[in-house]
């Protein structure tokens, strides 16, 4: 009788330890944050737009504009970015709302450009549920997985510098034991988990792509008085911050591509950020001071200069 008793007692203990609900996902890559002393300048980066490529969830009434999955990838990854604390991220998915509020607004809109826009799209979507039969126990698994495009353009070009895939799923796997045990409902939160994941494949190069080209400014202003550049603190510009100014080179035809380029400029001295100012990323701006080599600024070409990041 005891080991009846015995027998029963383990298969129960069995049944409630399977009978908890598992999820599994695989982890996605983790995004490098500004270490403490790096110094970093910010872009500015617009997610053009994010759209659902896929058949999924689209019935009779689906409306394109208003597609829920490529606004959650456009979310998903607007907050991937911000989360590296690398750009200044400009809305334009909802840029015509803004605008309409703006009107309502003595002050208006400043809309600013920006040095990369985004592009991309869920190109894959599918949801699977899978299981296994045994003796004592059965296996059901909800399975989801998808894939995300991504093309990053260089505005001042219009070239694509970075276009990319990435992949990403998730699972949620219930057991039970002698008919014991927990049953999987639909779990929505699987399509958010493999998109995330998805994303997260691709935010590193992104990064990475966006801050290999040197960040690049302008004089606003120089004169006897004052010398200003444009940027200030909210792109990660400091008091101390040395960067180099530069002539433009002469502009060309590439033959090959048909693409007008930009040949290398000339160094001729750098500038020094003494103060900062602006309430906003469209209105800051940077007091510098101007270290020559051989060469001065004519206060009446600033157009013929520009100030680079020094690398």
């Amino acid at each position: 009788m005891k080991r009846i008793i015995l027998f029963v007692s383990f298969f129960s203990f069995c049944a409630f330890t399977h009978a908890q609900r598992k999820v599994e996902v695989v982890e996605p890559v983790k995004q490098e944050h500004v270490e403490k002393g790096q110094k970093v300048i910010k872009r500015k980066v617009a997610i053009g737009r994010f759209s659902n490529e896929t058949q999924y969830a689209k019935g009779i009434f689906y409306d394109k504009d208003n597609d829920p999955m490529g606004k959650q990838a456009l979310d998903i990854l607007s907050a991937k970015l911000a989360a590296s604390e690398k750009f200044l991220l400009l809305e334009r998915g909802d840029l015509n709302t803004l605008l309409e509020e703006a009107k309502k607004s003595d002050n208006g809109l400043a809309t600013i450009g920006a040095d990369y826009m985004i592009i991309g799209s869920i190109t894959e979507f599918g949801r699977k549920n899978v299981g296994k039969t045994g003796a004592f126990s059965a296996t059901k698994s909800q399975i989801v997985e998808a894939a995300v495009a991504i093309r990053l353009v260089d505005v001042s070009t219009g070239l694509i510098i970075y276009s990319d895939e990435g992949k990403g799923s998730a699972e949620l796997t219930t057991r039970t034991t002698m008919g014991v045990g927990g049953k999987a409902d639909y779990d929505a939160t699987l399509s958010d988990k493999a998109i995330s994941e998805a994303i997260g494949q691709l935010v590193e190069n992104i990064i990475n792509k966006c801050t290999d080209k040197p960040w690049r400014t302008f004089f606003l202003s120089y004169d006897s008085n004052a010398q200003l550049i444009a940027g200030g603190a909210s792109q990660g510009i400091k008091v101390g911050d040395i960067f180099a100014v530069m002539t433009k080179g002469k502009k060309v035809k590439n033959p090959q591509t048909g693409v007008m380029i930009e040949l290398p400029g000339k160094q001729i001295g750098t500038v020094t950020v003494s103060a900062t100012g602006g309430d906003t990323p469209e209105t800051e701006y940077s007091f510098v001071s101007f270290k020559g080599t051989d060469a001065t600024i004519d206060a009446e070409k600033l157009t013929d200069y520009y100030i680079e990041e020094i690398k």
